[in-house]
């Protein structure tokens, strides 16, 4: 059992990307620690910390709920692609460890469904 993300267009046969659940996990927690915090210092994450006091355009993703929730607007959509195309890079000059290159082929897969939605104007879905 994992998780998918695609775009909510009623189309099935649109792309998806997908995750077991500890993959996205750890996938959420690397993109934290880009953005200077640590997931499990959040709330909802096992922290107190609000996210009121954590400023990324990756928020919307990072404090989403793993089974449901609400989908993420197209608008959402295009915070999270520019953020994410910027760690991308970073992420590839950094080389590294097999497990930032799987989460940098993630961010891949996350960016073409991201175009995806902004470009038929649906939102993100989560299964």
């Amino acid at each position: 059992m994992g998780l998918v993300l695609f775009p909510g267009d009623g189309d099935n046969s649109s792309p998806a990307v997908s995750w077991s659940y500890s993959g996205f996990a750890a996938f959420r927690r690397r993109l934290a620690e880009t953005e200077g915090f640590a997931l499990s210092e959040m709330w909802g994450f096992g922290g107190e910390r609000p996210w009121s006091e954590v400023s990324t355009a990756l928020e919307p993703l990072l404090d989403h709920p793993d089974d449901g929730g609400d989908d993420l607007s197209p608008a959402e959509c295009e915070s999270i692609l520019v953020r994410l195309e910027a760690i991308t890079g970073q992420w590839a000059r950094e080389g590294g460890d097999q497990p930032l290159q799987q989460h940098i082929e993630d961010v891949r897969q996350l960016a073409d469904i991201l175009r995806l939605c902004i470009k038929k104007n649906v939102p993100l879905a989560f299964l």
